[in-house]
């Protein structure tokens, strides 16, 4: 009886022992991405911190557009140390990964859901290329996956390259995504998201793209009320970790992290089929005054014809390494799109 005692005694502390030990290597991990409660990005995290937190001692505190700052911040504070994860577009990354640009090649990505999902799950670009790309600037790249296909407002309807004549506007710090509105014919102009509102509230400039769904929840709509789908490309995003930190991790840890950004991968991809279809009828539920323009594909070809002009500049950017990742990802897309 008192050996069974000593046992059950020795079993309490050993577990006591264990439990400490997890305590001490368990860790609080910090998260930030470019987007509102309840956005992409936002969903995208809280899948990721559930999947941490549901398989790990580790908890992850996530922080949302603003937060921390606009997304040229939260990537400084990401490749500095004081976050460990970030999410952000290649809109922002641009400028630090001139080829993470790639995206911003007007009809280059096809704008079908099916076919874009199988794009990021088998390209060679996207999942071998990209990473070393990033890695050279301290990061290291997850996850790569789309949000939503870009929708132009304006302050009326587009149809036509001249439509854009004597219309400012608003793109992301991105030279690329400029190059694009300047064939497209308008008059690019860079700036960062918060003053964007204001922006089109006041004339300052005349519209913007993004995905629909952001149209609907930052409101842009209200003051840039005439939608256009050009068919143009995908919002891309990307979400990873500061290098440094990545490699400190055990393999375990390894593990975990990339199995989690697996998993809200798959969840992401079930969250926005349908998306843009909720969020379009939100926004004529919530005015009366926004039209939606879906050109035909003579319209198309009108703005496809001028894509070339961004191409070559992608390329003169860029040099042979973004020569080749460009052809790896014509490559890539000619697969899936032959099966």
């Amino acid at each position: 009886m008192n050996k069974l005692k000593k046992l059950a005694g020795l079993s309490a502390l050993t577990f006591a022992a264990l439990t400490a030990a997890n305590a001490v290597n368990a860790a609080n991990w910090r998260y930030a991405h470019e987007e509102y409660e309840g956005d992409v990005q936002d969903v995208f995290a809280y899948k990721f911190k559930e999947y941490i937190e549901d398989h790990s001692d580790h908890t992850l505190q996530v922080y949302r557009f603003g937060e921390l700052g606009e997304s040229d911040d939260i990537m400084e504070q990401t490749q500095a140390g004081i976050l460990n994860f970030v999410n952000q577009s290649p809109g922002f990354t641009g400028s630090l990964i001139p080829e993470a640009q790639i995206f911003f090649i007007p009809y280059l990505l096809p704008t079908d859901m099916d076919t874009v999902i199988e794009f990021f799950r088998e390209s060679e670009a996207i999942n071998e290329d990209f990473p070393k790309l990033y890695s050279e600037k301290g990061l290291e790249l997850l996850k790569m996956y789309p949000e939503g296909e870009m929708v132009v407002t304006a302050n009326e309807p587009i149809t036509s390259p001249k439509d854009f004549n004597n219309k400012k506007i608003r793109v992301m710090t991105n030279p690329l995504l400029s190059e694009t509105y300047d064939a497209f014919g308008a008059t690019p102009t860079p700036l960062p998201w918060g003053e964007v509102y204001g922006a089109l509230q006041t004339n300052m400039i005349q519209g913007q793209e993004n995905p629909i769904f952001w149209i609907e929840s930052g409101g842009l709509y209200e003051v840039s009320p005439h939608l256009t789908f050009t068919k143009h490309g995908w919002f891309t995003t990307a979400m990873m970790a500061n290098q440094n930190f990545y490699k400190g991790l055990s393999d375990e840890d390894k593990k975990l992290v990339q199995d989690a950004a697996d998993y809200a991968f798959e969840k992401i991809i079930v969250h926005i089929d349908g998306l843009a279809e909720r969020s379009l009828e939100k926004i004529k539920e919530a005015s009366d005054k926004v039209t939606v323009t879906r050109l035909n594909e003579e319209q198309i070809e009108a703005f496809k014809a001028r894509a070339p002009q961004v191409e070559k500049k992608f390329i003169k950017m860029t040099g042979k390494s973004g020569k080749k990742l460009l052809e790896q990802f014509k490559e890539d897309l000619k697969e899936v799109q032959s099966d």
